[in-house]
């Protein structure tokens, strides 16, 4: 069986989206399916091309079996509203014209950016086979949520084509509960088209490991309890929040440390140096082998949105990690996700953007201890292999 699949972001970038797309695409190959990715170059979140690589119209290499395509796209900075949309057309067009000489079975594309899954349904049309579409999150919902744009003519054109790329899709994958609820309550699609494949845990790169004594010396955090937030800081994450809580805290012993970059990070920097902040520390992303490091000296993961109701249908990818580190999770997000860290006990919730809950809620996790089940159980039930099987297996038959 031959898969096309399309996608923004793919290692060496090293954000969720490509994160998933790598493990199950390496999965599928080792289950002895001929899988083919087209992408761009790598340069999220900066915006600037990574070393070794050059903004070409097409280069081809091998990464772990899979088949990798790179196109040539308009490359910006993950902020800037206009931009961001060349960046995805670009890669739409570019996507789509490579796409046409690659033999397929069957393509998939993934969203967001929801760009990228019209070159999908194009190649559909073109090559006649069937495409899959990703659902990852909920576009152009997800932009409304983080203030990037408000409802006017160019969102209900985006609602749209949305509704017109579901409704086409031989089949749906979403991330989610949430996600296959709102496909079939609002967007009135059969539940029999649509596959729940959640975000899991590579146990082969995070699994419980003892402190990284040498790397809390050289950061000077040794003596601190150490609250985590390693991932993208973008739009949606509400960080300028935790770091006006974090000017309101009295324990000299809570610091936090912030690891990544994204559309936010300058102004983060900004918004710290303002505030006299000597209570966090931000440093900017690392390679995915070296993120494992980094965990195993926090104490607590924070995970953190703002405060909007589009976001209570998601799960961060931040939680699992986490919980196969056996890190206890102090999380900002109402939804699936509150219920999910809940259900298994592995961490408490804050309301979003509430600072005194968010306050209240440190304290209390500080002095609280989990048992090993929660954490076990949810490494089992999310493992990232055999949920990369399952969808194999969906989207074959």
């Amino acid at each position: 069986m031959k898969i096309l699949f399309l996608t923004d972001n793919f290692p060496p970038e090293v954000n969720a989206p490509a994160t998933r797309t790598y493990e199950h695409c390496r999965q599928w190959v080792k289950e002895g399916t001929d899988v083919t990715v087209i992408t761009c170059f790598p340069n999220f979140p900066k915006g600037k091309v990574f070393g070794g690589y050059k903004n070409k119209l097409y280069q081809k290499e091998i990464v772990d079996g899979i088949k990798v395509v790179r196109v040539w796209t308009f490359i910006s900075e993950n902020k800037g509203f206009i931009k961001r949309i060349l960046d995805y057309v670009s890669f739409m067009i570019s996507s789509f014209i490579v796409g046409l000489f690659i033999r397929t079975d069957v393509i998939v594309a993934t969203s967001p950016q929801f760009f990228t899954v019209i070159s999908g349904r194009w190649l559909s049309f073109w090559k006649r086979k069937k495409w899959v579409m990703e659902v990852r999150d909920l576009w152009p919902e997800s932009i409304k949520a983080v203030g990037a744009m408000q409802t006017g003519p160019i969102i209900k054109f985006f609602e749209y084509l949305e509704k017109s790329m579901y409704r086409n899709a031989s089949k749906i994958v979403v991330v989610t509960d949430s996600f296959k609820d709102t496909l079939v309550s609002q967007h009135n699609i059969p539940e029999t088209k649509i596959e729940i494949i959640k975000n899991g845990i590579n146990n082969d790169l995070f699994y419980p490991s003892e402190k990284n004594i040498s790397l809390l010396e050289k950061l000077n955090l040794k003596d601190k309890f150490i609250i985590g937030y390693i991932g993208t800081h973008g739009m949606a994450h509400g960080l300028d929040f935790i770091l006006k809580s974090a000017k309101k805290l009295n324990n000299k012993r809570f610091h936090f440390l912030f690891l990544g970059d994204g559309a936010k990070k300058e102004e983060l920097l900004i918004l710290k140096e303002s505030l006299d902040l000597d209570n966090v520390t931000m440093l900017s992303s690392v390679k995915k082998n070296d993120v494992a490091s980094y965990i195993s000296i926090i104490d607590v993961g924070l995970v953190n949105l703002k405060k909007s109701d589009t976001f209570m249908h998601v799960l961060p990818s931040k939680i699992f990690e986490l919980s196969a580190m056996r890190k206890p999770i102090l999380l900002g997000v109402e939804g699936e996700a509150r219920k999910l860290i809940e259900d298994y006990n592995i961490g408490i919730a804050f309301l979003p953007e509430n600072e005194e809950d968010f306050i209240n809620n440190l304290y209390k996790i500080e002095a609280m201890s989990f048992s090993e089940t929660g954490f076990k159980r949810i490494v089992k039930d999310f493992n990232r292999n055999n949920l990369a099987s399952a969808m194999l297996s969906f989207i074959s038959k």
